[in-house]
């Protein structure tokens, strides 16, 4: 698969890493980038086609898939953090809206465009999970509980696409330089290289990506008897 020439949905495109992937395409030569947020007059990237795609609302989704049916590859992107230790019962709300957002919202997405990108020779979905799929950090646990959720999307997706020639790549980073972990002091990996290397697995039909030593060294531990311990929140 190639980048150039394809088209491609990116969700949550107006900040952080979303942006940089709108941005890292059109360097890479997609035709078209559907540069997509809830409100799309906050998308400031010159030559994205800026759409209106709320993850959480069915009816936004819908629209998307009945409106843009060139879409090729789909990045699902779009994320929220919540912190809060789940033994609070307070937490409870917190962890079902960040499921509506981690792991509903892409898995309706992958729902909707699944027969457009068949129609279109198959094509590959993106998600950006984290190296929280894999363990826990204190006063995080509904976003690791919402991100190991949507690693077992990606893997059951993954078989069940794999017959219409569907790519699915599972995006596993730890630290992004990005505003929502501005106040965590712990090096960094920056959104450019990120989406470098995604772009560079989906071509070589890599179906996961580890984008740096975090990530790579959590992924090793899990097969040992000696866990990982993190501190700070990646994303």
């Amino acid at each position: 698969m190639q980048i150039k020439g394809k088209v491609v949905l990116v969700t949550g495109a107006n900040r952080g890493l979303g942006k940089q992937f709108a941005k890292s395409l059109l360097q890479a030569g997609a035709a078209k980038v559907y540069a997509a947020a809830r409100d799309p007059g906050s998308v400031d990237i010159e030559g994205v086609e800026a759409i209106r795609l709320d993850v959480t609302k069915p009816a936004d989704i819908a629209e998307a898939a009945a409106k843009y049916t060139d879409v090729q590859i789909v990045i699902n992107n779009a994320g929220a953090l919540a912190r809060g230790a789940l033994v609070d019962p307070a937490s409870t709300q917190g962890m079902r809206d960040l499921f509506e957002v981690n792991v509903i919202g892409p898995l309706a997405v992958t729902q909707a465009f699944a027969p457009t990108l068949k129609k279109n020779g198959g094509g590959a979905v993106v998600n950006v999970l984290s190296v929280l799929s894999w363990v826990a950090l204190p006063d995080a646990g509904a976003y690791s509980a919402s991100k190991s959720a949507a690693w077992a999307v990606t893997n059951a997706l993954r078989d069940e696409l794999r017959a219409q020639g569907t790519l699915v790549v599972g995006v596993h980073p730890g630290y992004i330089d990005t505003d929502m972990v501005a106040e965590v002091t712990a090096p960094k990996i920056s959104p450019a290289s990120v989406v470098e290397q995604v772009l560079a697995a989906v071509e070589r039909d890599e179906e996961e990506v580890l984008v740096d030593d975090t990530g790579r060294a959590v992924k090793a531990s899990l097969s040992t008897a000696k866990p990982i311990y993190l501190t700070g929140i990646p994303g």
